[in-house]
């Protein structure tokens, strides 16, 4: 089912993540808050925290406060306030902020604790098993941290804003992105209330940091970067607009260097509208750039790509290709780098001790990528730690020996630790081979090894705050007992049905793309897909497990279901490409359940004459069933019907009205009536 206006709060990327959205001017905390205007929300909200007297209202804003100290960084405020926001009667989003916030904090015991209530609460112990198995794990990790060889230290260069992401220069130099207050733009960015973000370089010795190049770096933000291996070309994220006026997405720009200037950059061609690209990583040769976005095609939330240069190409580039599944997740897979021929990146979505984690993970001789290895602590941290960067250095004759030196460089992680100078630091490490312990012997009579691929399935249902009404919280989802599975793969079918763990298990085939289907009475069938294509054989975990979710939309006949970021422009009814993505996904549920007959409504706000209303929603419901009928969707199964301002989600004078009150009741929703 497309997604619903309420939803469940998005907990766990840095702020780069969200660097790419547009901001505009606001006089009151809840509409800074809404509009991702996060340092200009938090006083304004502080105070009208100070003046409410309802504790219902009091909860609402210490969530809010939490929120935006958590979007940039903040855990120890975010805790603080999203236990406030708990003890004002806010409910399990506010408990599940804490929960979190406890685990980057790296209070385990605590968090554990939190999630396990927090399960019960919502009536679902599976929601949070994973976060009760990480928080036992890291305390594992962090009791042998110091077997692990590593030594991590800030740099000196560090600012009290925000630097991360660095990479290798000439003459030793790094380049890394920041917000300090050298920046070019003139304006704070509103999110952090720090400078727009530049690219700057620095001797990694040294404490005195410079603009990189001016001809690069823009009034808006400019992120990560990288460069080919003789610097003469360099990647880096900037922040654009699809159309006048519009939100601002990251694309990836790309300039070549003649002599001591750089020329204009320009965006990569591959690059779709409406969709954020960052991150960019060369490979080694220089033949493959790899990169981050969102695109709807992914396996969910941000996913490392790569795409090849093409001579052939009249764009010199090929089609991107979507890196293999035990890589990327259906959370975020961002910040990718190289060290020779290994592959680092940061993961909130793989097995981690809190934020973003640092992974590695390389080709096997089969071209396929082998399973990712979590760096663990002190390099990772309760926190977000990503942007790494390493040298290798040669040993003695070939030959290790316990203290040599392994490898060098620099990570970013906005742990709260003695010495940190901002959200945000560079930190430096040095490997060394650790001192070995003695052998433990190992009596098992060895097994010869058996490659298999396990994929543990999961068919769900969403738990919502109000559980007749489908467009309150969801606070979760639980197992859905009975519904029938349906497994296509290779020309094969299996089936298979659930039971009360809402549980199915397959062994999987290598190189093979699975789809499943899966249905219940009285819910809405819905599908998902998983390949072993590209995913090589681990000869340390010989029995590799995936797990793939399923989640099923409980059928509410004759109530309106809102659909969101359906949008349009001012006294238009054209459908706008940020709308396209909903659409899409309502397309799919249709063609997923033929039998099925919806009603499309829009609603707009009290603004305006009633005809005028009544007509202009009229052409926009219309509009979002042509453009369904557009995607193959059969018109007898559609009808549009414009209510004007006669039937608002809030009540409240219209002259009295707040923004995001007029924007709640300017809607677009769908209702399925047999």
């Amino acid at each position: 089912m497309p997604k619903l206006k309420h939803k469940f709060l998005f907990l766990g990327l840095v702020m780069l993540l969200g660097a790419c959205n547009y901001t505009i001017r606001v006089k009151d905390g809840r509409t800074a808050y809404e509009r991702k205007q996060y340092a200009v929300a938090i006083p304004m909200l502080e105070k009208e925290f100070g003046r409410a007297k309802a504790r219902t209202e009091k909860g609402q804003l210490a969530f809010q406060i939490a929120d935006a100290h958590r979007q940039n960084g903040r855990d120890e405020a975010s805790l603080n306030w999203f236990s406030l926001a708990y003890e004002n009667n806010y409910g399990p989003e506010a408990l599940k902020g804490k929960a979190y916030a406890l685990k980057k904090l790296e209070r385990y015991a605590e968090a554990r604790a939190v999630f396990k209530d927090l399960g019960i609460e919502i009536g679902s112990p599976y929601e949070y098993r994973k976060e009760i198995a990480a928080c036992d794990i890291a305390i594992g990790w962090l009791e042998i941290v110091d077997d692990s060889g590593y030594e991590v230290e800030p740099t000196l260069f560090n600012s009290a804003q925000n630097d991360f992401s660095p990479v290798y220069y000439t003459d030793g130099r790094l380049v890394f992105s920041s917000d300090r207050l050298m920046g070019k733009g003139g304006d704070a960015y509103k999110w952090t209330g720090n400078k727009f973000m530049d690219l700057f370089i620095v001797d990694p010795e040294d404490a005195s940091a410079q603009i990189f190049d001016g001809g690069l770096n823009s009034e808006g933000n400019e992120g990560t970067m990288c460069f080919n291996r003789d610097y003469t070309e360099i990647f880096f994220a900037r922040a654009v607009g699809a159309y006048k006026g519009d939100d601002q997405y990251c694309k990836i720009y790309t300039a070549s260097r003649g002599g001591d200037s750089w020329a204009t950059p320009r965006p990569l061609p591959f690059q779709r509208d409406k969709i954020n690209y960052f991150h960019p990583a060369l490979s080694p040769d220089g033949t493959t750039l790899y990169f981050s976005c969102n695109d709807p095609d992914g396996w969910g939330g941000y996913d490392l790509w790569s795409v090849e240069r093409d001579e052939q190409s009249e764009s010199g580039w090929g089609e991107p290709r979507l890196l293999s599944r035990n890589i990327n997740t259906p959370k975020n897979e961002v910040f990718p780098t190289f060290c020779d021929d290994t592959l680092y990146f940061a993961s909130d979505g793989l097995p981690g001790m809190g934020g973003l984690d640092i992974f590695r993970t390389f080709k096997t001789d089969r071209n396929a990528w082998a399973s990712p290895i979590n760096l663990k602590p002190p390099v990772n941290s309760g926190a977000d730690d990503f942007g790494f960067i390493a040298t290798a250095t040669p040993t003695r004759n070939g030959k290790l020996q316990p203290g040599d030196l392994l490898r060098k460089g620099f990570f970013t992680s906005n742990r709260p630790a003695d010495g940190s100078s901002g959200a945000d630091d560079i930190y430096r490490f040095e490997q060394r081979v650790p001192v070995p312990k003695p052998p433990k012997v190992d009596t098992t009579p060895v097994k010869p090894l058996v490659y298999k691929m396990i994929l543990e399935g999961y068919v769900l249902e969403k738990i919502f705050s109000d559980p007749t009404d489908p467009n309150s919280t969801v606070l979760g989802r639980r197992p859905l007992d009975g519904a029938a599975v349906e497994i296509s793969f290779s020309g094969k079918k299996q089936r298979v049905t659930v039971k009360e763990d809402g549980f199915f298990r397959l062994e999987l085939a290598e190189n093979t793309d699975y789809n499943f289907a899966a249905s219940r009475e009285n819910y809405l069938s819905n599908s998902a897909r998983f390949s072993t294509v590209g995913i090589a054989r681990d000869p340390n975990n010989p029995e590799q497990t995936f797990e793939l979710e399923i989640v099923l939309d409980k059928i509410f006949r004759n109530r309106e279901i809102v659909l969101e970021n359906i949008y349009y422009d001012y006294d238009k009814w054209d459908i706008r490409p940020d709308a396209e993505p909903t659409l899409n996904s309502l397309a799919d549920v249709l063609r997923q359940n033929p039998d099925i007959r919806i009603q499309l409504g829009s609603h707009t706000d009290c603004r305006g004459k009633d005809n005028y209303n009544e007509d202009l929603s009229q052409k926009r419901a219309q509009s979002a069933v042509n453009y369904l009928i557009g995607k193959g969707i059969d018109a007898t199964r559609l009808a549009a019907i414009g209510y004007g301002e006669t039937q608002p989600a809030v009540s409240c004078a219209c002259n009295r009205c707040t923004e995001s009150e007029h924007q709640a009741n300017r809607r677009t929703t769908f209702k399925i009536v047999e």
